[in-house]
């Protein structure tokens, strides 16, 4: 069953809503940043990757909004089968609103909705193994790391580099204050 793409939620500072084509600009250049570019890049045309991105029926991808502005993006995707049953998360945002708790707020506001609202016991998310700010991010929502993926994506520079799988049981949800 694909992500529903209709749900807006609220965090305690930022609001999900669901991405449209209308955004593609805005998060094309929060993508192109070196911050993000250097974990999040892509393809020859960048805008076409995140249109597609927003297209693909079996992710649901929602703009990250804080104080009216956009910031980021955020998206989920489920694996349905019975046995295996579980939501992934992957998040990226903008250099310019790191520092704030911005993501941590986000990661947690999804979180707690794929457990409530969809019914899901484990997530999982898997930054760059050298990515320590995200790492420390997921770590404030109860993401704890599973293992590494050696060699498990390819960087802009040509080379294999590791990733980390990082997972969260429902019980383990770090809860943060509910949004006004």
């Amino acid at each position: 069953m694909p992500p529903e793409t209709h749900a807006t939620l609220y965090g305690t500072a930022v609001t999900l809503r669901p991405a449209t084509d209308a955004d593609v600009p805005a998060l094309v250049a929060i993508r192109s940043t070196p911050e993000v570019y250097r974990w999040w890049r892509g393809g020859e045309d960048l805008a076409a990757e995140v249109a597609g991105d927003l297209n693909d029926p079996d992710t649901a991808v929602l703009a990250i909004v804080y104080e009216g502005h956009m910031v980021g993006q955020i998206q989920w995707s489920a694996e349905d089968e019975p046995d295996y049953r579980h939501a992934s998360i992957d998040i990226y945002l903008d250099p310019a609103a790191h520092g704030r708790g911005l993501g941590t707020d986000a990661v947690r506001t999804l979180a707690r909705h794929l457990i409530a609202d969809h019914g899901h016991h484990r997530l999982t998310i898997d930054p760059a193994a050298d990515n320590a700010a995200a790492i420390r991010c997921y770590g404030k929502v109860g993401f704890r790391p599973v293992g590494v993926m050696r060699n498990y994506e390819r960087g802009p520079d040509g080379t294999w580099h590791d990733g980390l799988l990082m997972d969260l049981l429902a019980e383990e949800l770090i809860d943060g204050p509910a949004a006004p």
